[in-house]
């Protein structure tokens, strides 16, 4: 039973997009991030606890990964290496945690909901319910979309709207360099390359290379989208 949990070849080697495993978990976040916000106001006494929780999550993740595709003799620069957009906001958002860098939650705050959303809506995961990488790859996504609301409802961080383009300009400035690595390496980091195995949003945006540009477009709205609940407080002050 433990081989079939962590195998490779494990009889739960076939996840299916929308099946109840996968909708279980959709579920679970929603209710997850409203229990978050409503009780956001008791959850002050417990923040201490609850950064270090969502920094185990992030950091612990991430050595699983590695550390699993070492074990089943899988790692690889082409696949392996913290080039995708959720893996870039695992790092960025473990030193936002740690460092309460108010210009890290700016671009996590944007990338990390958006990109690990869009994420758990529509998984690049080949291992279903309940084998550990179906659990790794729910925990480390829930992970970082949980970290930059911790910032926001109990830190009190907030959003300007120089923070959407500055996270937009940053993108990019990501995606160029990943793009480079890809070339290097024949790899497909942020799906730059090419679109997942898996059904995703890129289906609907035409083909290599031209659903990179809608995908911009799609970026800057769901930025715009995420910056509107502080639209009517930019008097307040973010912390740097």
């Amino acid at each position: 039973m433990y081989e079939a949990l962590v195998s490779e070849n494990s009889p739960y080697s076939s996840f299916q997009l929308f099946s109840i495993s996968h909708l279980v978990m959709v579920v679970f976040t929603i209710l997850l991030i409203i229990g978050f916000y409503m009780w956001r106001k008791p959850l002050q006494r417990h923040r201490i606890f609850i950064r270090w929780g969502l920094l185990a999550g992030l950091i612990g993740s991430e050595i699983y990964f590695n550390v699993w595709h070492i074990l089943i003799g899988e790692w690889s620069l082409q696949y392996t290496l913290p080039f995708q957009l959720c893996s870039i906001c695992i790092y960025l958002a473990t030193f936002m945690l740690l460092t309460k860098n108010f210009r890290l939650f700016e671009i996590v705050y944007f990338l990390g909901l958006a990109g690990a959303t869009q994420a758990i809506l529509t998984p690049e995961l080949f291992y279903d319910f309940p084998h550990s990488r179906y659990f790794h790859f729910f925990i480390a996504h829930i992970a970082i979309i949980l970290s930059p609301l911790y910032m926001t409802w109990l830190e009190g961080y907030r959003i300007y709207f120089t923070s959407v383009i500055k996270t937009f300009l940053t993108l990019n400035a990501m995606a160029a360099v990943v793009f480079m690595i890809n070339l290097g390496l024949g790899a497909n980091y942020m799906f730059l390359a090419r679109k997942p195995s898996n059904g995703s949003l890129l289906d609907f945006l035409g083909p290599y290379p031209w659903y990179l540009i809608p995908l911009e477009i799609i970026a800057l709205c769901l930025f715009l989208l995420l910056y509107f609940p502080f639209y009517q407080r930019k008097g307040q002050t973010g912390r740097d």
